[in-house]
């Protein structure tokens, strides 16, 4: 069995920075690939970055640079680095790991997601 494990999250003030973690644990080959989204309730999610196993990185639009993703093959863990924090990236960020489970079989993972709030 698959666990997915957020850290990070909480009240920011503008222009500030945090880092958050994901983490895949349990039984599987390998973490292909992690995406990590944010959604404010009644909008889309909205994809934020993208990391692959073989170390290809994706930034979405929106965060202009002020993000970046990273990862740890060996220990199955992925980061966001996120700087310059604005209040509209207040949202709910969550990462979806797609994982190798073996025997061809190919699965992505929900994190339960964590509040970030950036506010004065």
């Amino acid at each position: 069995q698959v666990h997915v494990v957020e850290s990070g999250g909480g009240l920011v003030q503008p222009g500030g920075s945090q880092i958050y973690s994901c983490a895949a644990t349990g039984r599987f080959v390998a973490v292909n690939a992690v995406a990590w989204y944010r959604q404010v309730r009644g909008n889309r999610r909205q994809l934020v970055a993208r990391f692959t196993k073989k170390g290809q990185r994706l930034h979405g639009e929106s965060v202009g640079g002020r993000f970046t993703i990273s990862g740890d093959n060996v220990e199955n863990t992925t980061y966001l680095q996120m700087y310059s924090l604005k209040p509209e990236d207040s949202a709910v960020y969550s990462c979806d790991p797609e994982i190798d489970e073996g025997a061809g079989s190919r699965q992505i993972f929900w994190g339960q997601g964590t509040q970030v709030t950036v506010a004065s």
